[in-house]
C-alpha cells in the first residue's frame, strides 16, 4: 500500500515565448524587399488535470520542479516560430492548489478531467515586420519572447467521500469500514490506529452506493493541531454526511456524552464550521457487556440537552444495526445532494488562474552606491527582458520607452548625473542626461 501523501510543495515554470526575428528580404526581383522577420511562438503553459484514478500526491514527492518548453524563435521570410506544447500534470480529484508565497487559492480540482492553468506560457516576441514605419522602412527592431510564469505552489489533497467516519481513536471506525466495504484498513487497539484516511465503497442491496472514508481519530485540541489535528480535519470538509461514532465500551474510562461534545467542539473550532454538516450519531461496540447501560445514560444526557436526534446502536462484530445505519446514511446523502443541486451554481470544466499583471509604470529607484542606482518594477523588468539589445534600433526604442515612463526623471530626482551606472534586472547602462 503506497504511503498517503496529502500535501506537497512544487515549482512550475511555464515556457518562454520565442524571440522575434530581425531579417530582410533579399530577392532578385524584389528591389524594395523590406523587413521579413517573423514572430516567435508562444511558450508552453502548465495545466493540472484532475484524474479520478489517482489517490495520492505521491507523483510529486520526488520530483518538485516542472518546466514547459519554450516557443520557437521567429524565422526569415516572415515565418512565425512554432508554439510550444502545453505541459499537462495529473493530480488526484480533490486537490486544492495554493500560491506558496501568498497562500492565495489558485483553484480547486473537484471533478474528473477538470483542468486548471497554473502557469501561463510567455507570448512570442514580435519580428521586425511589425516595426516598419514611413520614417523607418528598414527597422532593426525585434522583441524577445515574454518570460513564462514561474510559481511555487502548495498542493493539498482533501479526500472526496460521501460519508466520513469521525470520533475518538479506537471507537470502531476502521472496523465498521472493513465490514461495510471491501477496504482493508490496518486495525489495532491503540490510539491513532489510523494514520492515513482509508476510502471504500458501500454497495447496498437496493442498488444504491456511496463512498465512505475512515478518518483518523480526533482528540481534544485537534483543531489547533494537537495529535493528528488539522492534518486530517481538512478531509472532513468535503464529506456530505458525518457518521459520528461514540464508543459504548463501559471500560474505556470516558463519558460518552463528553466524547460526543469534544468531537463536536473540534469540528466547530476548525476554520470551516464542520459542525453544520448533517450527521448521524452512532453508538458503537454494543457487543461489550455493560454497553446497553452506557447507551441508556448517553441517550438520557442527549435528551436533557434537547437533542432528539436518533442514536444508531451497532456492533461491527455481530453486525447488529449496521444495515439500517447504511440505508439511512444513503438516504441522507441523497437529501444533501438534492439540496446541493437546487443551489444556484456556475460550473466550468476549465478554471484558469488569472494572472494580475503589474502596471508597467509602477517602479522604484534606489541608490545603492555613490554612483549606482537600481530601478525595480516587474513591468519594467519584463520590458527589458523582451527588448532585443543586439541592434541599435532596439536599444534606442528601449531608451525612448524608459523616458516616456518617467524613469529618467525619477533617476534625476534621486540625484543621478551623467556617467552613473543604472541597473534594471540583468540589464545595466550608463545614465546620460
Amino acid at each position: 500500500m503506497p504511503t498517503f501523501v496529502d500535501q506537497t510543495k512544487i515549482e512550475v515554470q511555464a515556457g518562454k515565448g520565442g524571440d522575434g526575428m530581425v531579417a530582410f528580404r533579399h530577392e532578385k526581383y524584389v528591389p524594395n524587399g523590406g523587413p521579413a522577420g517573423g514572430d516567435g511562438g508562444r511558450g508552453g503553459s502548465i495545466i493540472f488535470v484532475a484524474d479520478s484514478g489517482l489517490r495520492t500526491l505521491m507523483d510529486f514527492r520526488y520530483r518538485r520542479k516542472f518546466k514547459a518548453d519554450n516557443g520557437e524563435n521567429g524565422r526569415i521570410k516572415s515565418q512565425y516560430g512554432r508554439g510550444a506544447k502545453d505541459l499537462y500534470l495529473k493530480v488526484p480529484v480533490g486537490t486544492t492548489v495554493y500560491d506558496f508565497e501568498t497562500g492565495e487559492v489558485i483553484g480547486d480540482l473537484v471533478e474528473n478531467k477538470q483542468e486548471l492553468v497554473v502557469a501561463h506560457g510567455g507570448r512570442g516576441g514580435r519580428g521586425n515586420i511589425h516595426f516598419a514605419t514611413s520614417v523607418n522602412t528598414a527597422p532593426e527592431i525585434a522583441e524577445n519572447g515574454e518570460p513564462g510564469e514561474d510559481r511555487v505552489l502548495r498542493l493539498e489533497l482533501k479526500m472526496l467521500a460521501d460519508v466520513g467516519l469521525v470520533g475518538f481513536p479506537s471507537v470502531g471506525k476502521s472496523t465498521l469500514l472493513s465490514v461495510v466495504t471491501k477496504a482493508k484498513p490496518k486495525i489495532a487497539s491503540y490510539s491513532f490506529t489510523t494514520l492515513t484516511p482509508n476510502l471504500g465503497m458501500v454497495i447496498l442491496p437496493d442498488g444504491r452506493d456511496f463512498s465512505m472514508a475512515d478518518l483518523p481519530g480526533l482528540i481534544e485540541g485537534a483543531s489547533q493541531g494537537v495529535g493528528l489535528g488539522i492534518q486530517f480535519l481538512r478531509h472532513i470538509e468535503r464529506t456530505k454526511v458525518i457518521l459520528h461514532l461514540v464508543s459504548m465500551d463501559p471500560n474505556n474510562g470516558r463519558e460518552a456524552i463528553e466524547d460526543y461534545h469534544t468531537i463536536r467542539n473540534e469540528l466547530a473550532s476548525y476554520d470551516q464550521d464542520l459542525s453544520k454538516k448533517r450527521e448521524l450519531i452512532v453508538a458503537t461496540q454494543m457487543d461489550i457487556p455493560g454497553s446497553e447501560e452506557k447507551l441508556a445514560e448517553f441517550k438520557k444526557a442527549l435528551k436533557a440537552e434537547d437533542n432528539n436526534e436518533p442514536v444508531y446502536a451497532i456492533s461491527s462484530v455481530t453486525h447488529k444495526g449496521v444495515d439500517k445505519l447504511m440505508q439511512d446514511a444513503a438516504t441522507l446523502v441523497e437529501e444533501v445532494e438534492k439540496q446541493k443541486q437546487e443551489e444556484p451554481k456556475v460550473t466550468q470544466k476549465t478554471r484558469e488562474y488569472k494572472y494580475q499583471a503589474p502596471k508597467k509604470n509602477e517602479f522604484t529607484v534606489e541608490k545603492v552606491g555613490d554612483h549606482e542606482y537600481v530601478v525595480k518594477g516587474a513591468g519594467l523588468e519584463r520590458l527589458v527582458q523582451m527588448t532585443n539589445l543586439d541592434h541599435q534600433d532596439g536599444i534606442m526604442r528601449l531608451a525612448r520607452k524608459l523616458k516616456n515612463l518617467g524613469v529618467d526623471d525619477a533617476l534625476r530626482a534621486k540625484g543621478a548625473v551623467d556617467g552613473d551606472d543604472v541597473a534594471i534586472g540583468d540589464f545595466s547602462f550608463e545614465f546620460v542626461q
